[in-house]
């Protein structure tokens, strides 16, 4: 288990691992759920998003289009019409990145040395192959509107695993990647007070890291008081994404991944 993330190579993720790699030199992280047979399925801007969306997450489209060209599996880049959630192979899910497990079940103690948000929570996984069946299900049925904050890759992932929804959706979502930003920037504010106070930059700056770890913790879904377990049948019933649920077998889903 590293300080920072968790990266492992590729014989040491199994069905239903929440996998992770970085974009832009590290700049964000994009996740998915491995399926088998080398396959992933994640979550990214449908084709009927906002403008305003579309245009501040470029690198995501053009990852689409770069799924859709695989050499490797004609299924690859696999998604329902107007739908955001994408069966990959798993070099193209990477992109030539490096390759990290997202940790579950993980101690407080162990949540709070990691550094960057988006690599472990505290809330406990479900079995492999009710992941597999949400990510599947997802797959065919869509998980409502991408959003930055509230609905992005981690979420999906995030849910697929464990069945856990925010009940408030006008505060930050699951996301540890959205929490860290958010947190940030207001562990420097509530801290900058204390430069009055404390007239070592080394103290502020020890007090300004334990409000941001806090801050992570306190969103962690691990914790939260305001998250609710959701059947993914029930899902756009509950969060009024509406659409037609597609009726498909789960045999039919198996296919899709060999």
């Amino acid at each position: 288990m590293g300080f920072l993330t968790n990266r492992v190579e590729r014989s040491e993720i199994k069905p239903g691992d929440h996998i992770y790699t970085y974009r832009a030199v590290f700049a964000y992280s994009h996740h998915g759920i491995f399926v088998g047979g080398s396959k992933v399925v994640h979550f990214t801007p449908g084709r009927d998003v906002n403008s305003s969306t579309e245009t501040s997450l470029n690198s995501y489209n053009e990852m689409s289009n770069l799924l859709s060209s695989c050499p490797t599996f004609p299924d690859c880049g696999f998604r329902q019409p107007n739908s955001g959630v994408v069966l990959s192979c798993l070099d193209c899910f990477l992109r030539n990145g490096s390759l990290y497990c997202f940790e579950y079940g993980v101690t407080p103690s162990i949540f709070l040395t990691k550094v960057r948000g988006g690599t472990c929570t505290t809330a406990k996984s479900d079995p492999p192959e009710t992941v597999i069946h949400r990510a599947m299900y997802l797959l065919q049925n869509g998980f409502g509107n991408y959003d930055v904050f509230q609905n992005n890759c981690e979420d999906f992932a995030l849910y697929c695993k464990t069945g856990l929804l925010t009940v408030d959706r006008l505060g930050v979502g699951r996301s540890g990647q959205a929490s860290s930003i958010v947190g940030a920037p207001l562990a420097a504010l509530l801290s900058s007070p204390l430069k009055l106070l404390m007239p070592s930059p080394v103290g502020v700056a020890t007090v300004t890291a334990g409000m941001y770890c806090m801050s992570r913790y306190a969103t962690d879904i691990g914790v939260r008081t305001d998250v609710i377990k959701v059947a993914v049948e029930d899902l756009a019933v509950n969060l009024g994404w509406g659409g037609e649920v597609a009726d498909e077998n789960e045999a039919s889903n198996r296919q899709i991944i060999r």
